[in-house]
């Protein structure tokens, strides 16, 4: 059936009710121009010598204007049939240049790396790097200074047990048994034996002294550095602290 329709003159032309489109609006020779498409893009991809140009053929291909890209939007002028023979066509293209494009990635990144580890080769014949040794305590830095100076002065140092017993940390120094040291609110003492005698935590040096003069016959040039323990804790005190004693026993010794 023919209708008729009318020119800018008002003539009334006949047209076809199912006119198809121009034929040179179609793609022609399809497959010819994927394969040779798919071989400059294959070239392009063997000649990117990084990841950088290959990202470049990655967007010239199948990026939102690239070659495939645009073919596969001139899918939509085709006929049902044309579109059948074409669509798979293309569809394996972009697959094939997809895989193409991984495979050329991973092997631009397995030269870097091996170029990399050419460049930055570990000498293991090298000494290593030096480690850090630390410092001195406070306390001992102090401790070892001070036994120096009194060693210049002819001092030697004596030492004593930690644990004393009530003799020697107070009986020994007139400490009478009603002085507050002596007190548990300021005495570390142990459990009783079984003669009612408590052992203590020295609470100075100088029970030190004490033994050193059983031990020795004078003259007696000593120092006494130590740890020393008093039931004591504030902003200001600790349990724990040190101290240094030292004793003189000389007929010709002065000031």
């Amino acid at each position: 059936m023919v209708e008729p329709w009318r020119d800018d003159n008002r003539n009334e032309v006949p047209r076809s009710r199912n006119r198809s489109p121009p034929m040179n609006d179609q793609p022609q020779n399809l497959v010819p121009d994927l394969a040779a498409l798919e071989q400059d893009i294959t070239l392009a991809l063997a000649a990117a010598p990084d990841e950088r140009a290959l990202d470049e053929v990655r967007v010239a291909a199948l990026g939102k204007k690239g070659s495939v890209s645009e073919r596969m939007k001139a899918l939509g002028s085709m006929s049902p049939e044309e579109r059948k023979a074409a669509g798979p066509a293309l569809n394996s293209l972009r697959d094939r240049v997809a895989a193409a494009l991984e495979a050329r990635r991973e092997t631009l990144r397995e030269a870097a790396l091996e170029e990399r580890l050419r460049s930055e080769t570990v000498d293991v014949t090298l000494p290593a790097r030096p480690e850090p040794v630390g410092t001195v305590h406070p306390v001992t830095q102090v401790w070892e200074e001070v036994i120096a100076i009194f060693g210049d002065m002819g001092f030697s140092v004596a030492e004593g047990p930690h644990i004393e017993t009530d003799w020697y940390n107070f009986g020994a120094l007139n400490i009478p048994p009603e002085h507050p040291a002596r007190q548990e609110h300021d005495t570390f003492y142990f459990n009783p034996k079984p003669d009612g005698s408590r052992m203590v935590l020295r609470t100075h040096t100088s029970p030190v002294q004490i033994r050193t003069m059983e031990t020795s016959a004078p003259p007696i040039r000593i120092i006494a550095p130590g740890r020393t323990f008093r039931s004591d804790s504030d902003q200001t005190h600790t349990p724990m602290f040190h101290q240094v004693e030292g004793l003189v026993i000389d007929e010709t010794t002065h000031l």
